[in-house]
């Protein structure tokens, strides 16, 4: 029962590699953004991880201000 599970899951991921259209062995290829303008990539980072950072207190800001 487990040996036909693990064939049935060696050939799926080996369709998957096979059929994912990547060429493998370029760093970044796989991302969904670009890195090859640095001060897009910074400023994408910073409103990424800002607006998880910043989310709380702008929350609790909002829960406060509440009348």
């Amino acid at each position: 029962m487990f040996a036909r599970a693990a064939n049935i899951t060696r050939t799926g991921m080996a369709n998957l590699v096979r059929y994912s259209h990547s060429h493998g062995g370029i760093p970044g290829e796989n991302l969904p953004f670009s890195l090859t303008n640095r001060y897009k990539l910074t400023a994408m980072f910073i409103v990424f991880f800002g607006s998880g950072l910043g989310a709380p207190f702008f929350i609790l800001r909002h829960q406060l201000l509440k009348k």
